[in-house]
């Protein structure tokens, strides 16, 4: 029998059964035992070094040196979009780490057992966006990795594709390896990450004659208006970089050792990191116009133009398992979970991580990344505004209409206490629907824009006020 769940005794509900007959149950969904649960602080704190120590993060922070901050409004801009996150992250990690549950299966309480298949997709698609931009990037690092070693390699006609390929495959071998080789090179690699990130500072240190130099650049803005219209969409984008992690948190705390591990580990792992990394891509960005006479804001660019091929290898390895790390633990984790959420006895994990990988190629991601403005405008704060309103409906149905009360056997049964309509929330789905329109009504109507440029904060506070609004009316 399957050790009994971290519940409150209000609950009266009992574990899933092993082997529980419903379709809507599989292994890989399936609520973790206690014997399970060994994440510990470290593991936490480890994931999201090195998920922050990467190359979008660098790229965020460049981007708004590129649009005319300033390194302080940079870095302030990057730490409150992370400590906000943070809030929502936290209270969605709470029913992981205290039933075992995934996110697909905890949107169920909210969204009813076939609803919750909305908000699942909704993640997983944006998921696929992110794994093709990161296998994008990693393609590109690997490129000029064997660019530095193989000169002749940089004008080969199919040289971008076979990295990109190559990358792509290395990739699918970690899905396949399971969830245990994620871990291991979390723990094995976040501190060296961080080794590599403050040698490159050092470097561009020394190239450019001292910080003095490297943050001399001042803003663009001569008024307070003219920055704070590039302050908010900035700032949403800052909050939309990890708001899908702040979703699908629950597929990493349902290892948790217990609430505290799990809620330490990334309160001192996710802001100062961000911060951190931030503040050596808007260093080295400043730098760039002292070594190279112009600023530039993609670092493997940077990097290919260390000189010493031995150096351009070194930072190219530790960019390429920085982008591994992340692209596996951020953007296949939850998807495949969520593909498999669709039908459980028919699409496993593995599966669900397949169809995110050749979802990614579809995606385009040499467009959402041909500039500044498409990656930060248009790419994050637009998917924010369909991840911010079913943050808001979880967040006011586990805290304010469930009380933190879950029957986890009904989870997984049809016809049992979340069926709702015919398996759906009518009330969510509404207040869903309800969030994502006036979030992204800027994009069709002109004088709504300043609507989408808070997107998820649009979108996070209409759907929290609309569902709870007919909840309680039920």
């Amino acid at each position: 029998m399957t050790p009994p769940f971290n519940m409150p005794e209000a609950s009266a509900a009992k574990a899933p059964p092993a082997a529980a007959p419903s379709w809507l149950w599989n292994k890989d969904l399936a609520a973790v035992p206690r014997e399970r649960r060994t994440w510990t602080t470290y593991n936490y704190a480890a994931l999201w070094v090195a998920m922050s120590v990467q190359i979008p993060t660098y790229m965020l922070a460049s981007g708004m040196i590129a649009g005319g901050m300033n390194w302080r409004q940079a870095l302030f801009t990057i730490f409150l979009g992370n400590l906000i996150v943070l809030a929502p992250m936290l209270l969605n990690a709470h029913a992981g780490a205290r039933y075992g549950i995934p996110f697909p299966v905890f949107a169920r309480a909210s969204f009813g057992v076939l609803g919750a298949n909305i908000p699942a997709l909704l993640r997983a698609l944006v998921a696929c966006g992110w794994f093709g931009i990161q296998t994008w990037i990693g393609g590109q690092a690997l490129h000029a990795m064997l660019g530095a070693l193989v000169p002749g390699w940089r004008t080969y006609w199919l040289g971008e594709v076979l990295c990109f390929g190559l990358f792509w495959l290395l990739n699918l071998y970690v899905i396949v390896r399971g969830l245990d080789t994620i871990r291991f090179l979390h723990g094995v690699s976040a501190p060296f990450l961080l080794v590599i990130g403050l040698v490159l500072l050092v470097w561009a240190h020394q190239k450019a004659g001292g910080f003095g130099p490297m943050l001399a650049a001042p803003s663009r803005f001569t008024t307070f208006g003219e920055f704070f219209r590039f302050f908010v969409p900035s700032l949403t984008g800052v909050v939309a970089f990890w708001a899908t992690v702040a979703l699908n948190i629950p597929d990493f705390t349902r290892f948790a050792r217990g609430q505290r591990e799990q809620m330490l580990g990334q309160a001192i792992g996710l802001p100062a990191t961000m911060t951190l990394f931030s503040f050596l891509g808007v260093a080295v960005t400043s730098a760039t116009v002292v070594i190279f006479g112009a600023a530039e804001w993609d670092p493997v660019v940077v990097l290919s133009q260390l000189g010493h091929p031995a150096a351009v290898v070194v930072a190219m390895a530790a960019l390429l398992v920085a982008t591994l790390n992340v692209n596996v633990a951020a953007n296949v984790v939850s998807p495949a979970n969520d593909f498999s959420n669709l039908y459980p006895r028919r699409i496993s994990f593995l599966l669900g991580g397949v169809v995110t990988c050749l979802i990614g190629l579809l995606m385009q991601p040499w467009a959402l990344l041909a500039n500044y403005r498409s990656y930060i405008e248009q790419w994050l704060v637009g998917y924010s505004g369909l991840l911010g309103p079913v943050a808001g409906v979880l967040i006011a149905d586990y805290y304010l209409v469930r009380k933190k009360i879950i029957l986890v056997e009904d989870l997984y049964e049809r016809r049992g206490f979340y069926e709702f309509t015919h398996g759906f929330n009518p009330r969510a789905v509404a207040a869903l629907v309800a969030g994502i329109a006036v979030s992204l009504a800027g994009l069709a109507l002109p004088p709504m824009r300043p609507l989408f440029n808070y997107a998820w904060f649009v979108g996070f506070g209409v759907s929290f006020g609309v569902y709870l609004l007919l909840m309680r009316r039920r």
